[in-house]
């Protein structure tokens, strides 16, 4: 599966703002300045598709991406100290409405740092995607600033600490595109057993 056509279509602010689309969905979700937006320009193939902010929290609403066969949708970082206890509301608000209600929903790709252990806001969003039944896939990011030593041992860590299955964690280096290929094969596979 490749997403090279891919192209910005809208954001959203909340569901009155969803795109009419019958594709089936990857939501791509994570901590703030986890690599959402670099990832996604890594499978699409571009270097701009998806805007990389120097600071984090700078993606605010749902971000719709559209190919020919699928919706790419770039959600918001969560767990930004920075953000108000009005916009966190917000935030909540979005994502729990986009998770229970989108019936086009078809993949949850998740995103952590590799290099850090999960924290209370991992697991929070952890629980919110378990509820909906989608698959999903745990994307660890920043994989090249870790030896290969480092890596075992951190996936084993962070496997341990969620109790997922390793058979879900995918490693990624947005700098040197590792992992890519693998996880555009596993993406395809489960989008297309699911339509």
């Amino acid at each position: 599966m490749a997403f090279s056509n891919a192209v910005y279509l809208t954001s959203a602010a909340d569901k009155k703002q969803w795109p009419t689309s019958d594709l089936p969905e990857l939501l791509f979700v994570g901590r703030s300045n986890v690599g959402k937006s670099s990832l996604l320009n890594s499978l699409t193939n571009r270097k701009k598709l998806a805007y990389i902010g120097k600071t984090p929290g700078k993606t605010r609403l749902l971000n719709f991406f559209s190919c020919q066969e699928v919706m790419l949708v770039d959600a918001p970082g969560y767990g930004y100290a920075q953000r108000s206890a009005n916009e966190q509301n917000n935030y909540q608000k979005l994502m729990e409405e986009y998770l229970n209600d989108r019936q086009q929903l078809r993949l949850i790709i998740w995103l952590l740092d590799m290099r850090r252990l999960p924290n209370a806001d991992d697991l929070l969003m952890l629980n919110w995607f378990l509820t909906t039944g989608k698959d999903y896939l745990v994307v660890l990011t920043k994989a090249d600033t870790l030896s290969g030593n480092q890596k075992t041992k951190q996936l084993s860590v962070i496997q341990n600490c969620l109790n997922i299955s390793q058979e879900n964690f995918y490693l990624f280096s947005a700098k040197t595109h590792f992992g890519r290929e693998k996880l555009l094969e596993k993406i395809g596979e489960l989008v297309y057993n699911n339509n």
